[in-house]
């Protein structure tokens, strides 16, 4: 019997073991054996994304070490007065445009997948089983500390997940929710002082938009005539 040399037969279970690697991280499914990675995640309408955004993400990603950081754009939100008012396609595809030059920026999908309002919990639970072995941080605003405590199983989301709050500049670190086992890391964000809100004004009254949004989004908002109306 012809027997293949064994570097031709180590080559062979190489090239299965890598595509079966790469079909788990195509379903999704954290690998165990893996380094554990620092991974931070960013919710928001990005209605539409903006300079603030992204400065914002580059900052927790520096200061906190970060490997990898996900947007997380919403399909619905809990408070009926935050209204969305470009659909879930136009805000992920501004969101592509604002990161596709960014190696450790990604972009999940999961919420706008989901039908009904968009809790936190819901997708960290489900970022927790894609990412058992790694470090998890939910990604907040300053002003959304006091808060925190009023969120959907808050108690189990401190355990999933540890927290960065941004810091607006000029302003001194909140203090901690007393919420027991929250682990809260403080960033010291230079953000810029836009408000998607802003932006559709300007839109609507016909201002540009240059050096509040990535060129490429810009482009894209007035080739879809998206705020206008």
């Amino acid at each position: 019997m012809n027997l293949p040399c064994s570097g031709a037969n180590d080559e062979r279970k190489k090239r299965r073991g890598r595509r079966r690697i790469a079909a788990r991280l195509a379903a999704g499914v954290h690998l165990a054996n893996l380094n554990a990675v620092n991974i931070g995640f960013l919710g928001g309408r990005f209605d539409p994304v903006h300079f603030g955004h992204l400065g914002a993400a580059q900052e927790a990603l520096v200061q906190c070490r970060l490997d990898r950081l996900v947007f997380v754009p919403t399909a619905q939100v809990p408070h009926k007065s935050h209204r969305i008012h470009a659909s879930a396609a136009d805000r992920l595809a501004m969101l592509r445009l604002a990161t596709e030059s960014q190696p450790h920026f990604e972009i999940s999908k999961f919420e706008l997948g989901r039908h009904g309002a968009s809790y936190t919990i819901d997708s960290v639970r489900h970022f927790r089983r894609l990412h058992p072995q790694d470090r998890i941080f939910w990604i907040v605003g300053a002003d959304q500390l006091g808060r925190l405590r009023d969120w959907k199983g808050i108690s189990e989301l401190v355990l999933l997940a540890e927290f960065i709050g941004l810091m607006r500049p000029g302003h001194s670190p909140q203090p901690a929710p007393d919420i027991p086992g929250l682990r809260l890391h403080d960033c010291a964000s230079r953000m810029i002082g836009i408000s998607s809100t802003e932006l559709r004004k300007r839109v609507k009254d016909g201002l540009p938009l240059a050096g509040l949004v990535p060129d490429s989004v810009a482009g894209y908002i007035a080739r879809s005539g998206l705020y206008r109306r």
